[in-house]
């Protein structure tokens, strides 16, 4: 499945280009029109250098189940998916480093050897023990993917129920401008996903949810990293 879509250059580079290009330089674009708050600019940037949200797939297969487009847009997702994974060992460090270089309040804090030690832990490590698993034990792999499917499904909720209790109040702080700045980024990433997709199927609005969906548990495992003075009001 992944071997076919690396087989399609034009595919890949656009779905690259989109989410691992574009979307990072609209944030770039968004740093330095508005003047934000550290917190804010360190929370924008390892947002939008960490492609590949975990459930990313299961949501395109949802949305087209539910337009009865099921069959390309899930295998393209799902390729994604992996690519992303892949190359975000690679990925994140490196736009990391260019936003640390544009912005001296993020290079200070950045320590791009640890970032890159830390998407291999977080992205690379679980997926290649999980293709390994799915070559060489796939009755095993079968048996397990539900209760492990539960089991991850379970910590993401308790993980949104613990990030909302402990920042919807903070939003009464944010103030407007990061509040307007974070909009239009959600819209420019949308946009930059439809107008890259492929018109023929249901890509182009998979594509837009790979753009707006970064991978929040690697942004978290990074920023963990941080000062701890720093840290917390980017969770929050």
């Amino acid at each position: 499945m992944i071997l076919s879509f690396w087989r399609k250059p034009a595919l890949v580079f656009r779905a690259l280009l989109a989410v691992v290009v574009l979307v990072p330089l609209v944030v770039i674009l968004l740093l330095k029109l508005f003047n934000l708050p550290s917190a804010v600019m360190i929370g924008l940037a390892i947002l939008a250098v960490s492609p590949g949200a975990p459930l990313t797939t299961k949501r395109c297969l949802r949305r087209a189940e539910l337009t009865q487009q099921a069959g390309g847009s899930f295998h393209y997702s799902a390729s994604l998916q992996l690519t992303l994974a892949i190359l975000a060992v690679f990925v994140t460090p490196i736009v990391l480093a260019i936003f640390a270089t544009l912005f001296a309040s993020i290079s200070q804090k950045v320590a791009i050897l640890e970032v890159a030690q830390q998407a291999i832990m977080v992205q690379l490590l679980p997926v290649s023990l999980g293709i390994l698993m799915q070559k060489f034990t796939p009755t095993f792999t079968q048996q397990i993917a539900k209760p492990l499917t539960f089991i991850a499904n379970s910590l993401f909720l308790a993980l949104v129920v613990l990030v909302c209790i402990l920042g919807l109040p903070m939003f009464s702080k944010v103030g407007e401008l990061p509040l307007v700045a974070i909009v239009i980024m959600v819209i420019a990433s949308l946009g930059i996903g439809h107008a890259l997709g492929r018109f023929d199927d249901d890509t182009r609005s998979t594509l837009a949810i790979f753009c707006i969906a970064r991978n929040f548990g690697l942004a978290l495992f990074i920023i963990l990293h941080f000062h701890e003075s720093q840290s917390k009001p980017v969770l929050q």
